[in-house]
């Protein structure tokens, strides 16, 4: 399942909101081997402890994200520096399905560009969003001059609770268009060539927000 050279992403288990960028070396019986891994954020290299555990996530070759959870078992120089983790084998790794992406209320700030110059640029935010798509509003002025099926350049600010900020651009296929009985537009959009790393951003940041929705319930039921 998991292949050579195929990008992997680390997260790790113990309440960190860090998130660090390998790449699969060798697999071998009951562990894999990948490259000492670089923190996204700060771009650095990461060494790990013995012991460490991790949500690791790969892109397969079908375009669906993988997950599963390993362990640090230690470290090799030869033939080159690598990263001995734990890997459960295919049995135990979850697939996530595009259809299983977690939809979430939230007001993200987006910016929408033309691919051809057909309308002016135009700033707004999501109604709701996952790692597939998202709703927008759309602005009075623009309403009449987007069509379901055209193709969009979306840019997407992710507010983490880290209070890091991840900036997601990705293009994206405009599903439907529809107006409520307030005049309000709002369109549903389709990510067409979002990059894995940026797929797993938006799951995390899915997930961040279902979190802080059932600790918002809790405190009302009190």
């Amino acid at each position: 399942m998991i292949k050579i050279g195929d990008r992997i992403w680390l997260e790790p288990l113990d309440g960190s909101t860090r998130q660090y960028q390998s790449k699969m070396l060798s697999v071998a019986d009951g562990v894999i081997h990948i490259s000492y891994p670089v923190d996204e954020q700060s771009g650095k290299t990461v060494y790990l402890l013995n012991g460490m555990q991790f949500k690791a996530s790969f892109i397969g070759r079908d375009g669906a994200l993988y997950m599963f959870d390993t362990e640090v078992k230690g470290e090799m120089r030869d033939p080159s520096p690598m990263v001995i983790l734990t890997y459960p084998g295919d049995k135990y790794v979850t697939r996530i399905q595009r259809r299983r992406y977690v939809r979430v209320k939230a007001k993200v700030d987006a910016a929408v560009h033309p691919l051809n110059g057909e309308f002016a640029p135009f700033v707004t935010m999501t109604i709701d969003i996952s790692a597939g798509g998202a709703a927008l509003l759309i602005p009075p002025t623009h309403a009449p001059l987007l069509q379901p099926g055209k193709a969009v350049e979306l840019w997407l600010v992710l507010p983490m609770r880290s209070g890091e900020y991840y900036y997601v651009k990705t293009k994206a296929k405009l599903v439907r268009i529809v107006t409520d009985e307030h005049g309000i537009a709002k369109m549903s959009v389709e990510f067409t060539d979002l990059l894995p790393q940026d797929r797993v951003r938006l799951i995390r940041y899915s997930f961040e927000q279902q979190l802080d929705e059932k600790k918002r319930e809790k405190e009302e039921n009190k």
